[in-house]
C-alpha cells in the first residue's frame, strides 16, 4: 500500500521540529514503543528510552543543533527522510567548531503512523573532520 504523501510530509515536518526542540523525548515520541534507529550501520537503539538517549547524545555535543528537512522521497514502500543538521561542538570537551552535515533516514512506518525502524546514514568521516577543523 502506498503511504499518504501529505501525512508523511506533515510527519516529517513534525519530526524535524522535534529535533529542533532540543527535547530528546519529543524525538523518541515519533517512534513506535519498540521502534529502532541504526546510524551508519551501528547497533540499533531500540525502544523510546534508547532513542531518547541517542537524541540527547547529539544535543550534548551540539547544544545549538538545528535540523533542516530537505526532502522526502517515497517510492512504493521505500520512504527516505533527507535532512541537514548544523551546530557548534560546544558541549563538554567540544572543539568549538561548527558543523553542517547532510544525511537521510530510511523509514519503515507502522500502522499507527510512527517510525517502526529507521536506518540513518551520513558521512561520518566528514563530520569528524568538521568537528576537528570546522567548516
Amino acid at each position: 500500500m502506498t503511504p499518504d504523501l501529505g501525512k508523511l510530509r506533515a510527519f516529517a515536518e513534525d519530526y524535524t521540529a522535534a529535533w529542533c526542540s532540543m527535547d530528546p523525548t519529543a524525538v523518541a515520541a515519533h517512534y513506535a514503543p519498540q521502534g529502532s534507529l541504526a546510524i551508519n550501520g551501528g547497533t540499533p537503539a531500540v525502544g523510546r528510552d534508547a532513542l531518547t538517549a541517542v537524541a540527547a547524545s547529539f544535543y550534548e555535543g551540539l547544544p545549538d543543533m538545528q535540523v533542516f528537512f530537505r526532502d522526502l522521497v517515497v517510492d512504493g514502500d521505500r520512504i527516505e527522510f533527507h535532512w541537514t543538521f548544523t551546530g557548534t561542538n560546544s558541549g563538554p570537551g567540544g572543539t568549538g567548531n561548527s558543523v553542517r552535515v547532510d544525511g537521510f533516514e530510511s523509514w519503515t512506518i507502522d500502522a499507527d503512523g510512527l517510525i517502526a525502524a529507521s536506518i540513518g546514514s551520513y558521512d561520518a568521516e566528514e563530520y569528524a573532520r568538521q568537528l576537528a577543523e570546522g567548516l
